[in-house]
């Protein structure tokens, strides 16, 4: 039977503006009830496990999503800020039925977001999502627990110092970070305190910025999105390299001793060039998206690696993974996925296996994060209001129209962003000029359309 569409869910949970639905009380309790439902199989006492990052608007979500899964006969774990891939692990470890993160990654302290992980620490389905909201659709009081299978709430108080031993672990045995100095940038997010720590006791110098969240300063001219005051900074202290993570400490991106940012495409290149030579890569592939670059793919094939590309969120690179029998996969946005650690992108886990070949051959990391020379490469996001401008048949006709110049010279690709009112376009080819044009000249058209789109 096919499944229901979704409506909530999109590329990576439920995202929306804070105190606006969906991200309001009243669809947080909804989705706490629909999810404890959907979860709530067998006779045993069944417990979800939340977290959240910095965000001022968790405060509003977490109460309203523990009262929902209360109600549905759930026992409520929160464990206060922490990283994404930290609640995948608890959720494991704990032996919960379900997972939630309270998190709009990247975006700014206006947005936030609810992601959902099942008992095996991945992230759900598009199908499961589309079950969880037609319960949400249904009476509210159905299939509810009665009042004395309700479930209880408890804090876990030592959930930061189990994921920063979880996260040393992937790390080496035998080896330390000791001689190195290395900044980090936490983007005022959850992993503001673990991040840190774990770089200080593996041994390194460390200098931290984006460590004092507020609330309202998540991302703010920080992290993953925003690296260049981490690459300055990497230049004032003469350190060895820096590493910027998101709100919710899932991606990263890095810099190089000279201040040059390295993208996920390069980092994914490193591991797999490593783990390859050491017999440790699964699949002899890679996966990565189709916003991936070329060179990339160039560059693996050049080592006999393969590479599986998938659309775009990290969840459908993780069940690729899967289906191939591979290690590692990630995107160019710095999600990156080691299936040897962890069930889902990882910032702080991947920054280790970089760090641990800067350790090693002490060589600089110029020359270990820079694989390979990039083709030209441009991407354009165009805001939109109500339907997506992409079904104009204008649109579409220009579309064609370039994807035909660009046949057998590169790559073009145009998508809805699956958290934002964006269209994404993106093209690459050899001659950069023919890249600029193709990019200029649709992303104009379809902000044309778009602002027609919006008159009354």
């Amino acid at each position: 039977m096919t499944a229901p569409a979704r409506r909530l869910f999109g590329t990576d949970g439920i995202r929306g503006v804070a105190n606006r639905p969906p991200m309001d009380a009243a669809t947080a309790l909804r989705l706490g009830q629909a999810a404890g439902r959907f979860f709530n199989r067998g006779s045993h006492r069944h417990r979800v496990v939340i977290g959240k990052d910095t965000r001022l608007s968790g405060y509003l979500l977490q109460p309203a999503l523990t009262a929902g899964f209360i109600g549905a006969g759930m026992d409520v774990i929160q464990v206060g800020p922490i990283p994404t891939p930290g609640i995948a692990m608890l959720t494991r470890s704990l032996r919960c039925d379900l997972g939630v993160m309270i998190s709009a990654s990247h975006n700014l302290y206006q947005d936030n977001g609810i992601k959902l992980f099942g008992p095996d620490g991945l992230k759900l389905s598009d199908a499961e999502e589309a079950q969880i909201e037609a319960l949400m659709e249904a009476d509210p009081a159905d299939g509810l627990a009665t009042p004395a299978r309700l479930g209880r709430a408890s804090q876990l108080e030592d959930a930061a110092g189990r994921y920063i031993e979880w996260a040393k672990a992937s790390f080496p045995r035998g080896r330390t970070l000791e001689g190195l100095r290395i900044v980090v940038d936490c983007a005022h997010g959850a992993a503001y305190r673990v991040a840190p720590t774990v770089l200080w006791e593996l041994g390194a110098e460390v200098v931290p910025i984006g460590v004092a969240p507020d609330g309202v300063n998540i991302n703010r001219d920080s992290g993953a999105t925003a690296p260049s005051r981490m690459a300055e900074l990497v230049r004032e202290r003469r350190a060895d390299c820096g590493i910027a993570l998101d709100g919710d400490a899932d991606r990263l991106v890095l810099c190089d001793e000279a201040g040059q940012v390295v993208d996920g495409d390069q980092i994914l290149a490193s591991i797999a060039e490593r783990w390859a030579a050491e017999g440790r890569l699964a699949g002899g592939a890679v996966v990565a998206t189709v916003m991936s670059n070329l060179g990339l793919e160039r560059f693996l094939d050049g080592l006999g690696i393969g590479l599986h590309r998938t659309k775009v969120g990290d969840r459908y690179v993780g069940e690729r993974m899967r289906e191939a029998g591979c290690n590692v996969g990630g995107e160019q946005s710095g999600h990156v996925i080691l299936s040897d650690h962890g069930t889902t992108g990882d910032g702080l886990v991947a920054a280790l296996q970089v760090l641990a070949l800067l350790a090693e051959t002490r060589r600089p990391a110029s020359d270990l994060c820079r694989r390979f020379a990039p083709l030209p490469q441009m991407l354009r996001n165009v805001r939109f209001a109500g339907s997506s401008p992409l079904s104009a048949p204008r649109v579409q006709d220009a579309v064609a129209e370039a994807e035909a110049r660009l046949a057998g010279r590169g790559r073009l690709l145009i998508r809805a962003s699956g958290t934002e009112p964006l269209i994404r376009v993106m093209a690459e080819a050899e001659e950069e000029a023919l890249v600029a044009e193709t990019v200029e000249r649709l992303a104009a058209l379809i902000a044309a359309v778009a602002a027609e789109g919006a008159l009354p």
